[in-house]
């Protein structure tokens, strides 16, 4: 059959369309404060239809923006195919806030809108343009499927839907011409093809196993070492924390920003990484939140997921899943702010030398094999158990526009796996570090306390970095 018709997810793409359900929706969200700029109207509205008109001319380049899935019979493996009845009204919404609208209002909003599962019969995302923020701000919130898209590729797409340059230019759209969808019978023969060549790429596999690491056995034995250190993880489970429960229907949504400057200069004081920064950050808000709903750190085992970049440098830019995990237990036990950074950076440095993050890889290339029914299972092995997601992702320092309309703040959204009541998403923009907070609505009751004992615990890092740096002895150079 002519297979360019359609696209096959990855198995890990996949899992995350296993996975999801009512109360879980697995869309990676995010929620874009713009000025407004040259989309401004004459009474403090936005023009969408001049939007619309936009992201039309972009199209060509997120073929996936005018894809759906359609199902294998029988094996039940989804595959992309060109949505025939395509229609970008569906998917872009629009929406107002009573003027004046501020920050909360908006995160309530946000809060109702991500809460909604992604339609399956239609292309998996949403844009919803909100007018009516103070200030003559406007705001865009976008849902994306995670099988469409992980962190790396969601920044690629804020790329393609921005300029760096305050210009209003809108490109003539390109005609669309979708490809025919494969019948069953083409699906289910195609499949049974791969099926038959399941022994060859297991043996090919085996052949190229050193490319992420040591050559031949070498290499072999350490993915194993890997993959056996993942599945110790999930197979100990961590703790049962306040955090931690059943998910419902309902979210809380909180953002803040951090300086980026800040951040860095105390990366280059204790030696480590702006990651590890963030995550002892994450540390010590975890340890004083803990205390707040009467639970003891010091009798507590809290992991979290970080995500990890797995993409070659020839594959920069595509879309889909290509990433990994880290879990890392937080010294949550810990009372100095230093320690908290610092046992992460060891952490995090022995997680490198372990190569930890090729387990997880190694779990989603055996799904590839293995019936859907096992996915949910496989994807619960490869994230932990955790307590939380925190993840981390870079984006471009300088300014970003859309029609002229400079944006002021992007805050990024994880979606919440089952049993995590808080996800936690940091994005890098313009000198800033936007750090958005996704909640289970009773779960975390309290979440703007828990973004205060995130500030809290970002400056008791930076103060304790800088008084250790006051008493450092200063050094004395001897002239021979």
């Amino acid at each position: 059959m002519a297979s360019y018709t359609y696209e096959r997810l990855s198995a890990q793409d996949n899992s995350f369309l296993v996975a999801e359900h009512v109360n879980a929706p697995l869309h990676i969200s995010a929620v874009a404060i713009y000025e407004s700029g040259d989309v401004a109207t004459e009474g403090g509205g936005v023009q969408i239809r001049k939007i619309r008109q936009f992201i039309e001319g972009r199209l060509h380049e997120i073929p996936r923006y005018r894809q759906k899935l359609l199902w294998v019979p029988l094996e039940q493996r989804p595959v992309w195919v060109d949505d025939p009845h395509f229609n970008l009204d569906y998917h872009i919404r629009h929406a107002a806030l009573p003027r004046p609208g501020g920050v909360e209002e908006l995160k309530k909003l946000t809060a109702r809108i991500t809460t909604r599962v992604l339609d399956r019969s239609r292309p998996l995302w949403e844009l919803w343009v909100i007018e009516g923020l103070e200030e003559g701000r406007f705001a865009m919130v976008s849902k994306i499927h995670h099988c469409m898209v992980d962190g790396a590729a969601g920044a690629e797409l804020a790329r393609i839907l921005h300029s760096p340059a305050p210009v209003s230019e809108i490109q003539e759209p390109r005609p669309y011409v979708p490809r025919p969808s494969p019948t069953d019978g083409e699906l289910l023969l195609d499949a049974a093809s791969r099926f038959a060549e399941i022994p060859w790429k297991a043996l090919r596999g085996l052949g190229v196993v050193g490319e992420r690491g040591a050559p031949g056995w070498e290499g072999l034995e350490a993915r194993a070492r890997a993959v056996g250190e993942v599945v110790g993880f999930a197979l100990n489970s961590s703790s049962d924390t306040p955090l931690n429960g059943t998910l419902g229907p309902h979210r809380r949504i909180d953002w803040l920003t951090v300086p980026l400057a800040d951040v860095k200069a105390i990366r280059r004081e204790l030696e480590c990484t702006v990651n590890d920064v963030v995550l002892g950050a994450v540390t010590g808000a975890v340890r004083q939140y803990l205390f707040r709903r009467g639970a003891n750190p010091k009798t507590i085992d809290f992991r979290v997921g970080a995500p990890v970049n797995m993409r070659d440098p020839e594959e920069s830019g595509s879309m889909g899943n290509r990433v990994s995990t880290w879990i890392l237990r937080l010294p949550v036990g810990a009372e100095n702010p230093l320690d908290w950074v610092e046992e992460v950076r060891q952490t995090t440095a022995e997680l490198k030398r372990s190569k930890q993050s090729l387990g997880v890889e190694m779990l989603m290339q055996a799904a590839e094999y293995v019936p859907p029914r096992f996915m949910a299972w496989g994807a619960r092995v490869a994230a932990g158990p955790v307590n939380m997601i925190v993840t981390n992702v870079p984006g471009p320092q300088f300014p970003l526009y859309t029609l002229g309309a400079k944006l002021v703040e992007m805050n990024p959204l994880v979606p919440l796996l089952d049993g995590t009541g808080l996800g936690i998403a940091l994005f890098s923009y313009d000198g800033k570090l936007h750090v958005g907070l996704n909640a289970e609505y009773d779960l975390v009751p309290d979440l703007s306390a828990f973004t205060a004992l995130f500030a809290q615990s970002f400056m008791a890092i930076a103060d304790a970095t800088r008084i250790e740096a006051e008493q450092r002895p200063p050094v004395t150079l001897s002239v021979a």
